[in-house]
Protein backbone atom coordinates (compact mmCIF):
# COMPACT_ATOMS: atom_id res chain seq x y z
CA UNK A 1 0.00 0.00 0.00
CA UNK A 2 1.46 3.52 -0.99
CA UNK A 3 0.21 6.82 0.58
CA UNK A 4 1.96 9.82 -0.77
CA UNK A 5 0.42 13.30 0.89
CA UNK A 6 1.99 16.28 -0.59
CA UNK A 7 1.03 19.21 2.32
CA UNK A 8 2.07 22.35 2.97
CA UNK A 9 4.10 21.72 6.06
CA UNK A 10 4.48 23.49 9.09
CA UNK A 11 8.64 24.74 9.93
CA UNK A 12 10.71 23.26 11.54
CA UNK A 13 10.70 24.94 15.04
CA UNK A 14 7.27 26.25 17.17
CA UNK A 15 6.61 25.53 20.42
CA UNK A 16 7.15 22.52 22.90
CA UNK A 17 4.09 21.17 24.36
CA UNK A 18 3.08 22.23 27.48
CA UNK A 19 3.84 18.53 28.77
CA UNK A 20 6.02 15.52 28.03
CA UNK A 21 3.72 12.48 26.84
CA UNK A 22 6.42 9.75 28.59
CA UNK A 23 7.35 10.16 32.47
CA UNK A 24 10.59 10.08 31.07
CA UNK A 25 10.79 13.01 29.93
CA UNK A 26 9.77 16.86 30.87
CA UNK A 27 9.92 20.51 29.78
CA UNK A 28 11.51 22.44 31.61
CA UNK A 29 12.58 26.53 30.36
CA UNK A 30 11.06 25.34 27.17
CA UNK A 31 13.56 22.43 26.70
CA UNK A 32 12.08 19.47 26.02
CA UNK A 33 14.51 16.16 28.03
CA UNK A 34 14.30 12.76 28.47
CA UNK A 35 16.35 10.76 31.07
CA UNK A 36 18.71 7.89 29.31
CA UNK A 37 21.03 5.73 30.46
CA UNK A 38 24.50 5.70 28.19
CA UNK A 39 26.27 2.86 27.55
CA UNK A 40 29.43 2.06 25.34
CA UNK A 41 30.00 0.00 22.94
CA UNK A 42 33.48 -0.76 20.72
CA UNK A 43 33.46 -0.86 16.87
CA UNK A 44 36.97 -1.67 16.38
CA UNK A 45 38.29 1.60 15.91
CA UNK A 46 36.74 3.69 18.81
CA UNK A 47 34.32 3.51 21.71
CA UNK A 48 31.01 4.70 20.68
CA UNK A 49 28.10 6.00 22.87
CA UNK A 50 24.90 4.07 23.11
CA UNK A 51 21.85 6.24 24.57
CA UNK A 52 19.00 4.28 25.83
CA UNK A 53 15.80 3.99 27.74
CA UNK A 54 12.68 1.99 28.81
CA UNK A 55 9.43 2.72 29.48
CA UNK A 56 7.78 3.24 32.56
CA UNK A 57 6.28 0.04 34.67
CA UNK A 58 6.40 -3.32 34.06
CA UNK A 59 7.96 -4.99 30.45
CA UNK A 60 6.01 -7.49 28.96
CA UNK A 61 6.55 -11.14 28.89
CA UNK A 62 8.73 -11.11 26.22
CA UNK A 63 10.60 -8.05 27.14
CA UNK A 64 10.05 -4.37 25.61
CA UNK A 65 9.77 -3.91 22.05
CA UNK A 66 12.70 -1.53 20.48
CA UNK A 67 13.12 1.04 18.48
CA UNK A 68 16.49 1.97 17.46
CA UNK A 69 17.22 5.28 15.97
CA UNK A 70 19.74 6.79 13.61
CA UNK A 71 21.53 10.24 14.29
CA UNK A 72 22.10 12.64 10.88
CA UNK A 73 25.56 13.16 10.33
CA UNK A 74 26.94 16.00 12.24
CA UNK A 75 24.83 15.75 15.50
CA UNK A 76 25.20 14.00 18.24
CA UNK A 77 22.58 11.04 19.23
CA UNK A 78 22.54 13.08 22.35
CA UNK A 79 19.99 15.32 20.48
CA UNK A 80 17.57 12.43 20.66
CA UNK A 81 16.87 13.63 24.16
CA UNK A 82 17.30 17.10 24.32
CA UNK A 83 16.00 20.00 22.23
CA UNK A 84 14.27 22.96 22.33
CA UNK A 85 12.46 25.22 19.83
CA UNK A 86 15.47 26.58 18.81
CA UNK A 87 17.79 23.44 17.72
CA UNK A 88 18.40 23.46 14.04
CA UNK A 89 16.94 20.69 11.45
CA UNK A 90 13.82 20.13 13.62
CA UNK A 91 15.27 18.70 16.56
CA UNK A 92 12.76 19.41 19.22
CA UNK A 93 10.36 17.14 16.74
CA UNK A 94 13.14 14.26 16.92
CA UNK A 95 12.95 14.44 20.96
CA UNK A 96 9.14 14.32 20.88
CA UNK A 97 9.38 10.91 18.89
CA UNK A 98 11.62 10.09 21.80
CA UNK A 99 9.39 11.03 23.82
CA UNK A 100 6.23 9.38 22.62
CA UNK A 101 8.02 6.11 21.54
CA UNK A 102 8.67 5.73 25.27
CA UNK A 103 5.20 6.46 26.20
CA UNK A 104 3.81 3.79 23.32
CA UNK A 105 5.38 1.05 25.34
CA UNK A 106 9.04 0.99 23.06
CA UNK A 107 12.21 0.90 24.38
CA UNK A 108 14.66 3.40 22.61
CA UNK A 109 18.31 3.15 21.77
CA UNK A 110 19.92 5.55 19.94
CA UNK A 111 23.58 4.67 19.19
CA UNK A 112 26.27 7.12 17.81
CA UNK A 113 27.26 7.45 14.43
CA UNK A 114 31.33 7.20 14.07
CA UNK A 115 33.75 10.21 15.35
CA UNK A 116 32.16 10.82 18.54
CA UNK A 117 28.91 11.37 17.20
CA UNK A 118 29.86 14.01 14.61
CA UNK A 119 30.52 11.56 11.61
CA UNK A 120 28.50 9.88 8.86
CA UNK A 121 27.60 6.55 8.61
CA UNK A 122 29.70 3.80 7.16
CA UNK A 123 26.54 2.19 4.74
CA UNK A 124 26.93 4.96 1.94
CA UNK A 125 30.87 5.89 3.00
CA UNK A 126 33.81 3.70 0.46
CA UNK A 127 34.86 1.07 0.70
CA UNK A 128 32.22 0.01 3.16
CA UNK A 129 29.02 0.76 0.98
CA UNK A 130 30.33 -2.40 -0.71
CA UNK A 131 32.14 -4.29 1.75
CA UNK A 132 29.94 -4.05 5.02
CA UNK A 133 31.13 -7.08 6.89
CA UNK A 134 33.58 -5.94 9.24
CA UNK A 135 32.81 -2.30 8.49
CA UNK A 136 33.53 -0.27 12.19
CA UNK A 137 29.51 0.24 11.80
CA UNK A 138 28.95 -3.48 10.54
CA UNK A 139 31.02 -4.39 14.39
CA UNK A 140 28.92 -1.76 16.02
CA UNK A 141 25.22 -3.42 15.12
CA UNK A 142 26.70 -6.95 15.80
CA UNK A 143 27.10 -5.99 19.31
CA UNK A 144 24.53 -3.87 20.03
CA UNK A 145 22.35 -6.90 19.17
CA UNK A 146 24.13 -9.25 20.96
CA UNK A 147 24.21 -6.72 24.15
CA UNK A 148 19.71 -6.58 22.90
CA UNK A 149 19.84 -10.62 23.15
CA UNK A 150 21.93 -10.74 26.59
CA UNK A 151 19.81 -8.06 28.48
CA UNK A 152 22.31 -5.67 28.68
CA UNK A 153 19.59 -2.89 28.06
CA UNK A 154 17.05 -4.28 30.21
CA UNK A 155 14.45 -6.56 29.01
CA UNK A 156 13.87 -6.13 25.67
CA UNK A 157 12.38 -8.33 22.98
CA UNK A 158 14.90 -8.71 20.47
CA UNK A 159 12.23 -10.18 18.10
CA UNK A 160 10.52 -7.10 18.12
CA UNK A 161 12.69 -4.21 16.59
CA UNK A 162 11.65 -1.39 14.56
CA UNK A 163 14.50 0.77 13.14
CA UNK A 164 14.44 4.89 12.30
CA UNK A 165 16.55 7.82 11.06
CA UNK A 166 17.34 10.97 9.02
CA UNK A 167 19.91 11.54 6.32
CA UNK A 168 22.72 9.73 6.90
CA UNK A 169 20.67 7.85 10.00
CA UNK A 170 17.69 6.93 7.40
CA UNK A 171 20.24 5.45 4.77
CA UNK A 172 21.30 3.50 7.92
CA UNK A 173 17.76 2.69 8.89
CA UNK A 174 18.11 1.23 5.45
CA UNK A 175 20.93 -0.76 5.77
CA UNK A 176 19.22 -2.55 8.26
CA UNK A 177 16.91 -4.21 5.34
CA UNK A 178 20.12 -4.91 2.99
CA UNK A 179 22.36 -6.27 5.72
CA UNK A 180 20.83 -7.33 8.39
CA UNK A 181 17.73 -9.48 6.76
CA UNK A 182 15.04 -10.50 9.76
CA UNK A 183 16.36 -8.41 12.55
CA UNK A 184 13.75 -5.39 12.05
CA UNK A 185 10.03 -5.62 11.67
CA UNK A 186 9.35 -2.27 10.24
CA UNK A 187 11.67 0.64 9.42
CA UNK A 188 11.26 4.49 9.03
CA UNK A 189 13.41 6.29 6.99
CA UNK A 190 13.82 10.01 7.10
CA UNK A 191 15.24 12.64 4.27
CA UNK A 192 16.88 9.55 2.41
CA UNK A 193 16.92 6.22 0.16
CA UNK A 194 18.59 3.17 -0.14
CA UNK A 195 21.23 2.17 2.01
CA UNK A 196 23.67 2.89 -0.58
CA UNK A 197 22.53 6.28 -2.12
CA UNK A 198 24.34 9.66 -1.28
CA UNK A 199 22.18 12.62 -1.76
CA UNK A 200 21.26 13.22 -5.66
CA UNK A 201 23.49 10.25 -6.52
CA UNK A 202 21.33 7.49 -6.36
CA UNK A 203 21.33 3.98 -8.16
CA UNK A 204 19.32 1.16 -6.78
CA UNK A 205 20.46 -2.37 -7.14
CA UNK A 206 19.11 -4.50 -9.50
CA UNK A 207 17.35 -6.43 -6.93
CA UNK A 208 15.63 -5.50 -3.34
CA UNK A 209 16.14 -8.27 -0.17
CA UNK A 210 12.99 -9.71 -0.90
CA UNK A 211 12.64 -9.92 3.09
CA UNK A 212 12.04 -6.07 3.15
CA UNK A 213 10.55 -4.55 6.01
CA UNK A 214 7.17 -2.37 5.42
CA UNK A 215 8.50 0.96 5.16
CA UNK A 216 7.27 4.36 5.79
CA UNK A 217 9.39 7.26 4.27
CA UNK A 218 9.15 10.89 5.39
CA UNK A 219 10.41 13.07 3.51
CA UNK A 220 10.26 17.23 3.09
CA UNK A 221 9.21 17.90 -0.17
CA UNK A 222 11.54 21.03 -0.37
CA UNK A 223 15.11 18.86 0.36
CA UNK A 224 17.58 20.06 -1.72
CA UNK A 225 20.32 17.60 0.21
CA UNK A 226 18.36 14.98 -0.35
CA UNK A 227 15.88 14.82 -3.82
CA UNK A 228 12.87 13.42 -2.67
CA UNK A 229 12.43 11.54 -6.33
CA UNK A 230 15.53 9.60 -4.93
CA UNK A 231 12.91 8.07 -2.17
CA UNK A 232 10.21 8.09 -4.23
CA UNK A 233 12.17 5.74 -6.31
CA UNK A 234 12.82 3.25 -3.74
CA UNK A 235 9.65 3.51 -2.47
CA UNK A 236 8.14 2.49 -5.65
CA UNK A 237 10.21 -0.28 -6.27
CA UNK A 238 9.42 -1.63 -3.01
CA UNK A 239 5.61 -1.08 -3.72
CA UNK A 240 6.35 -3.10 -7.03
CA UNK A 241 7.95 -5.99 -4.94
CA UNK A 242 4.33 -5.89 -2.52
CA UNK A 243 6.28 -4.32 0.28
CA UNK A 244 3.63 -2.22 2.54
CA UNK A 245 5.11 1.02 1.94
CA UNK A 246 3.80 4.66 2.94
CA UNK A 247 5.04 7.87 1.99
CA UNK A 248 4.60 11.57 3.77
CA UNK A 249 6.03 14.34 1.58
CA UNK A 250 5.27 18.18 2.94
CA UNK A 251 6.26 20.03 0.40
CA UNK A 252 7.36 23.08 1.99
CA UNK A 253 9.72 21.27 4.50
CA UNK A 254 13.87 20.68 4.03
CA UNK A 255 15.91 18.38 5.29
CA UNK A 256 14.84 18.30 8.65
CA UNK A 257 12.16 16.48 10.60
CA UNK A 258 8.55 18.33 11.26
CA UNK A 259 5.65 18.50 12.95
CA UNK A 260 3.88 15.22 11.69
CA UNK A 261 6.55 13.17 11.80
CA UNK A 262 6.84 11.90 15.66
CA UNK A 263 2.92 10.89 15.86
CA UNK A 264 3.64 8.77 12.07
CA UNK A 265 6.77 7.60 13.30
CA UNK A 266 5.38 5.99 16.36
CA UNK A 267 1.80 4.64 14.47
CA UNK A 268 4.18 2.73 12.02
CA UNK A 269 6.30 1.35 14.98
CA UNK A 270 3.73 0.05 16.71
Amino acid sequence: MKRLVLLPGLLAGGCVSAEATSARCAVTDGVLSCSHETSILADGVEDRRVHWQLPEGEAPEAGWPVAIGFQGSLASAELNWEASADTPAGGLFQVEATDQLLAAGLAVITPEAPAAGLGAWNTNVPPFAGEWDGAPDDILMQSLFAGIEAGDFGPLNAESMVAFGISSGGYMTSRMALSYPGRMRRLVILSASWATCVGIACVLPDALPEDHPPTLFLHGGGDKIVPAFTMQAYADRLIVDGVEVETFVPVFIGHEWFAEAPGMLVDWAR
